[in-house]
């Protein structure tokens, strides 16, 4: 399930989340905060949890429920737990996080959200010296560093291990005594800090800490380590913050893979969203009679577009919410038949109507125009395309499943070229300068725009250039 073919979207990451509380049954609020992370990945689940000497680890492949159907008997005062969608490495079940192992300075459970663009070299290296994998992740690279550091203390070995990968990375590490996260120096991947009334969470969102009804403290700073034990919780950084890079949080935390709930690094994604929706209006100034979104990765853009433009907002597709996850994989003649089991129009909302129709991206446009065409059979008079991002023209390295470039509709094709092939009558992306006012919180030099320019915040080796999902399958 590398890429959803059906509905033309690139998948989430993964989600990290960690509880540390001596008063609270912790196995069960990590399984809550995994199930409010579910959109964070959908291939496995896994949860670690420590007694204070050991670290036990439940597991399993599917959504959350599927993957821990009954929580054992497990008792502990810290959890770290994990949805998977995997970036590097197939989805099978050796690859579930997170990774658990026994080491000289005891136990430890690493859960990893992001991806790691030296993982093939450093790999290679540490197979050289005899280490040994047990799974295609490029996240036992990080593993292995921590265990064969000869650093004095935990937090040193990690800090040695993390300064020698490349890349996105947001950790949630259980030891048999500690709860520690860490993130990456570029700030990639989204961390935050919450507090329970006796204890201290850890979670990629903020939603996650609404769901156990703990506090949110802060976001953890690119380059940083937090430290939650018995003492409290203390912070570190993982070099000089004089040597930190500038911030390159990912912009599409923002236009889509975030849950709209969620505050990233002071920003609310909801309001973002919104806002990309007037910034489109703002540009467009289309003359129609409805604004519809594809749901529901449009909607909060599409409502944001109504508010200012004045024209009504619609529900002019339904879509199937029992369909679940799609494994198929379906050829250009099955597509159309998918897309409809998915997402199906309203005669009644779209006859006669010039309608604005809002999404959030096209990747490889093979959706889009089944779409478009099934609103004017529905008897829509014109459809006027809205994304609420500019066109995606380069792969992104930094956790996302992308496609390689050639695959990506823009990186061939004009945006005339494209509404010509998705049969709308109108085409717009959102400008860059749009997006950026659209999120209020954050400069334009603290986010990550690489799948839109092509200019990347940590380089990439050549394995990775099409795609390095698989670079560590052989």
């Amino acid at each position: 399930m590398q890429y959803d073919s059906v509905f033309d979207k690139w998948h989430e990451e993964c989600g990290v989340f960690g509880i540390y509380d001596t008063t609270l049954p912790v196995m069960s609020y990590a399984y809550w905060g995994l199930f409010a992370l579910q959109h964070r990945g959908q291939e496995s689940a896994g949860i670690a949890i420590s007694d204070g000497t050991h670290i036990e680890l439940v597991k399993g492949m599917g959504l959350v429920t599927e993957a821990i159907k009954e929580l054992p008997p497990l008792k502990g005062y810290i959890a770290g737990g994990h949805v998977r969608y995997s970036t590097t490495g197939s989805n099978n079940p050796r690859n579930i996080q997170p990774l658990v192992i026994h080491y000289q300075g005891g136990d430890m459970a690493v859960a990893h959200n992001g991806n790691l663009t030296n993982a093939y070299a450093l790999r290679k290296e540490l197979e050289d010296k005899g280490s040994i994998f047990q799974t295609t992740m490029d996240s036992e690279v990080i593993v292995s560093l921590i265990a064969r550091s000869k650093a004095a203390s935990t937090e040193d070995r990690i800090i040695e291990a993390v300064n020698r990968v490349e890349g996105a990375f947001s950790l949630v590490i259980t030891t048999n005594t500690k709860l520690i996260g860490v993130r990456d120096a570029n700030g990639f991947r989204p961390l935050c800090l919450g507090k329970t009334a006796n204890g201290y969470v850890i979670s990629s969102e903020s939603c996650a800490l609404d769901a156990i009804k703990a506090t949110f403290v802060r976001d953890i700073k690119p380059g940083e380590m937090v430290i939650i034990d018995e003492n409290g919780v203390r912070s570190r950084f993982i070099k000089e913050e004089a040597l930190l890079p500038q911030q390159s949080l990912c912009i599409f935390e923002y236009i889509y893979f975030a849950r709209s709930d969620s505050n990233i690094d002071g920003q609310n994604v909801y309001a973002a969203r919104i806002n990309m929706g007037r910034e489109l209006a703002r540009e467009t100034k289309y003359d129609a009679d409805l604004v519809m979104s594809i749901p529901d990765s449009g909607t909060a853009a599409a409502l944001g577009y109504s508010r200012e433009s004045g024209i009504p907002f619609g529900e002019g597709l339904v879509k199937n919410r029992y369909m679940g996850r799609t494994f198929i994989k379906p050829d250009q003649s099955e597509r159309d038949l998918a897309v409809r089991m998915k997402l199906n129009a309203v005669p009644d909302v779209v006859r006669g109507k010039r309608i604005v129709l809002v999404d959030d991206s096209i990747v490889r446009g093979t959706t889009s125009g089944i779409i478009v065409r099934m609103l004017k059979e529905a008897g829509a008079k014109e459809v006027y395309m809205c994304v609420s991002s500019p066109a995606i023209e380069y792969p992104c390295h930094y956790g996302i499943d992308t496609s390689v470039r050639k695959e990506l509709i823009a990186a061939t094709h004009s945006v005339e070229q494209i509404r010509e092939y998705i049969g709308a009558d109108k085409l717009h992306y959102l400008s860059r300068e749009g997006l950026c006012r659209a999120i209020e919180a954050l400069e334009e030099r603290e986010l990550c725009f690489a799948c839109f320019d092509g200019h990347y915040a940590v380089e990439v080796p050549k394995e990775e250039e099409e795609g390095g999902k698989y670079v560590l399958e052989d």
